[in-house]
């Protein structure tokens, strides 16, 4: 008889299992009897639990942008301006929960693998949306509309940029640097500029 409750924990595993084995492996060529050797059950109860290892891939990118968004709406409600908001959400990118090299590791490879995965494409595609949109939640009381989307976009790729970098264990060593440099490239663009 299954014990009551143990599933979310045993899919959480199976979820944290998989980013810990991209991670290591640094692309999405890990099996399911690997994962779920790493999350301390069975193969088969991975597959009960997720069916093909495409769908725990699904599962692990959605839980990370469950993650991010979360930790997102928490650091944008602390913020009291639109330069606060912005910092936030750069901050939030590069913070101790999301920047570490498993979950670096996990974008890259999710990033790799959605050029041939229409799913993944479309999770990915929330992702940029999210990020601008946040983004935008500040910018848009510091600059003219058109500009503030011109900042909003490079600011992303800015930060996925920083993201691959570190991936690809070139370019910036740690977090702080990786905000340091958003943040220079922010004060540029707003040049002093506050809340409108």
């Amino acid at each position: 008889m299954p014990k009551i409750g143990m599933e979310p924990l045993r899919r959480k595993a199976l979820i944290d299992a998989t980013i810990s084995a991209i991670g290591e492996r640094g692309s999405l060529d890990v099996t399911m009897s690997e994962i779920a050797g790493r999350a301390g059950v069975s193969s088969a109860l991975a597959h009960h639990y997720f069916g093909a290892k495409d769908e725990l891939l699904l599962a692990t990118m959605r839980h990370i942008l469950a993650e991010l968004t979360a930790d997102t709406l928490r650091a944008l409600g602390s913020a009291k301006t639109s330069r606060e908001r912005v910092s936030a959400v750069v901050a939030v990118n590069f913070s101790d929960l999301q920047f570490q090299p498993e979950t670096i590791a996990a974008w890259l490879a999710f990033y790799v693998e959605a050029q041939k995965s229409a799913a993944l494409r479309r999770l990915l595609k929330v992702y940029a949306r999210r990020l601008h949109s946040n983004l935008l939640s500040g910018l848009t009381g510091i600059l003219p509309r058109n500009e503030a989307d011109r900042v909003a976009e490079a600011t992303a790729a800015l930060i996925d940029g920083l993201y691959i970098r570190r991936a690809l264990k070139d370019g910036v060593p740690d977090a702080a640097t990786a905000i340091a440099l958003v943040e220079d490239y922010l004060e540029t663009k707003l040049d002093g500029r506050s809340a409108q």
